[in-house]
């Protein structure tokens, strides 16, 4: 399994990114896929999940600003993050179902993240 995320940067306050995931190794079309994301000297927290029939699900810090979507056509998950706030600078990563991992722990099935910064 792998899965590489792009599309970080650096966003004033207010602004708007879209990150993308690119996963291979495996079928895609039939996992669910999440976006997790760690704040600088904190862990890991969820922000959403997408499942193999679309179906999604949210933090309610990120309800109405945040949208996940996939495409399985193109091998593709994305998040876009509207109306960015400073305190959603982190790393962000795609990950998956933890049993697809030879790996210990919760999101353990994850990317190398991509970094976000919203900062003016």
């Amino acid at each position: 399994v792998q899965l590489v995320e792009s599309g970080g940067g650096l966003v004033q306050p207010g602004g708007s990114l879209r990150l993308s995931c690119t996963p291979s190794g495996f079928t895609f079309s039939t996992h669910f896929m999440r976006w997790v994301r760690q704040a600088p000297g904190k862990g890991l927290e969820w922000v959403s999940t997408v499942t193999s029939c679309s179906t999604t699900s949210y933090v309610d810090s990120v309800k109405g600003r945040l949208t996940i979507s996939r495409d399985n056509a193109k091998n593709m998950l994305y998040l876009q993050m509207n109306s960015l706030k400073p305190e959603e600078t982190g790393i962000y990563y795609c990950a998956t179902d933890d049993d697809m991992c030879a790996c210990i722990g919760a999101y353990c099935c994850r990317g190398q993240g991509t970094q976000v910064t919203v900062s003016s």
